[in-house]
């Protein structure tokens, strides 16, 4: 299928395709006329590439699960590497989460300062 095919498949848009082609984690082949032709399992791995993102994971984070990327990931047991990826992930977010809410309450106190706690 070509790339239009697969983005409309699965959602993802044909730039992001490219992209997970340029980190290695799809591959396609090139028809006479140059454009990119995917193999049907590109729309199970992508979901899985996906599904992976949407859990916290960077696309640095997902090349490490490039091997069983073609499996059911959802249902799939992690591996003790996917759980020290996961760990590391949710301790940045954990760091995030903690700095956006100690700059809110610093915007708060300095708010309700200014307005007499109106």
């Amino acid at each position: 299928m070509r790339i239009g095919e697969l983005a409309r498949r699965t959602g993802v848009s044909p730039r992001a395709l490219r992209h997970y082609e340029a980190a290695g984690l799809i591959t396609s082949d090139r028809a006479a006329n140059g454009y990119r032709v995917y193999a049907e399992n590109a729309v199970g791995r992508v979901s899985n590439i996906r599904y992976l993102l949407d859990a916290g994971l960077t696309l640095d984070d997902v090349s490490a699960f490039r091997s069983c990327l073609d499996g059911d990931m959802p249902s799939t047991p992690p591996s003790a590497l996917g759980l020290e990826i996961a760990r590391e992930r949710l301790a940045v977010l954990d760091a995030r989460i903690a700095a956006q809410t100690a700059a809110r309450d610093r915007l708060a106190r300095s708010l309700a300062a200014a307005t007499g706690g109106v």
